[in-house]
């Protein structure tokens, strides 16, 4: 052990870098970039959640390894001086292709999502409608045995999720330390599959307000923003990994089975057709308080939303199909 310590110790930054656990070769970096793009364009979108395309591409134990890494010897390091000792015991090289996929996608795609929910909801949430509905089926393989328990698990997950949809957009203060806490709250949904990070910010009502931010994100005011949330996020992750690190090495089928249940309930969020029951208006612009699903009428449009979630489903299936075969890496 001090051995290794000694060699850690000597390393340079850069060899500290190369040793830390992460992608080989250009082709493994390029899709392990890719998924985090993925990971963050499911991420900024109300109900479609990062952690489900993780699963899917078959990272999520790594990504939750990963973000364990950062512990007590990280920080005893840390604090030692012994800045390239502390990066070499971290999933480091991992973490930053996977987080640049996911700040690209989150940066270039704000603006496209914005424009996409306000001018062709329909369309973009049969898309995901599709997405989750084969997420489900994916993830839902690895319920191992099938049992009644495992199948109550699944039931229980699906009805909490389904409630928690379901509930009202709160007006909530545009304060410090408020948004540090909705950085730490929405972090943790987004690395839970079918939970979605960005869905939690519009319970909290900040997902506006954060996603406004990150269209000038170099602004002061937009960056002091950005910077607090990026805070409570780091700081609700690090407690999180732990948790969800436990459940799924002690438990990793009923937390399967709950997730998949997660996802199930989660589908009534990304429901295509919905009626307004209650909106107001905040700042010139309609906010929508509450709503119901409704079923659609038979025209066009509806063989054009089925299309739509087809595609949806099968980009998932595909992805999921490359990644079983390590076409994918």
């Amino acid at each position: 052990m001090a051995g290794n310590e000694m060699n850690e110790k000597s390393m340079t930054l850069k060899e500290a870098f190369m040793a830390s656990p992460g992608p080989c070769g250009c082709k493994s970096t390029f899709f392990l970039f890719l998924k985090g793009f993925c990971m963050g364009g499911a991420d900024i979108i109300p109900g479609v959640s990062g952690g489900t395309i993780a699963f899917i591409t078959g990272i999520y134990t790594q990504l939750v390894d990963a973000i364990r890494s950062f512990d007590i010897n990280f920080a005893r390091r840390l604090f030692q001086l012994d800045i390239a000792g502390a990066l070499a015991g971290v999933h480091l090289r991992f973490l930053v292709c996977l987080l640049c996929g996911i700040l690209l996608a989150v940066m270039s795609m704000a603006r496209v999502m914005h424009y996409m929910l306000a001018q062709h909801p329909i369309a973009i949430w049969s898309m995901f409608f599709g997405l989750i509905a084969a997420s489900i089926f994916v993830i839902g393989r690895g319920i191992k045995p099938m049992s009644v328990c495992n199948i109550g698990f699944v039931g229980l997950g699906a009805l909490c999720s389904f409630l928690f949809v379901g509930m009202i957009p709160v007006s909530t203060p545009e304060t410090l330390p408020f948004i540090f806490f909705c950085g730490a709250i929405a972090i943790c949904a987004m690395i839970l599959p079918g939970v979605s990070g960005a869905f939690l910010l519009l319970m909290l009502g900040k997902y506006e307000y954060v996603t406004g931010a990150l269209k000038n994100p170099f602004i002061g005011e937009n960056l002091v923003i950005l910077s607090v949330f990026a805070l409570g996020a780091v700081s609700g992750i690090i407690v999180f990994s732990r948790l969800l690190h436990y459940l799924l090495h002690r438990w990793h089928v009923p937390t399967v089975a709950v997730l998949t249940g997660v996802m199930i309930g989660a589908l009534r969020k990304v429901w295509p057709w919905k009626e307004v029951l209650e909106s107001t208006v905040i700042r010139g612009k309609i906010h929508i308080l509450r709503e119901q699903n409704v079923m659609p009428g038979l025209d066009e449009g509806v063989w054009v939303a089925l299309g739509l979630a087809l595609l949806g489903a099968a980009v998932v299936l595909l992805l999921d199909h490359f990644t079983r075969r390590k076409v994918i890496v």
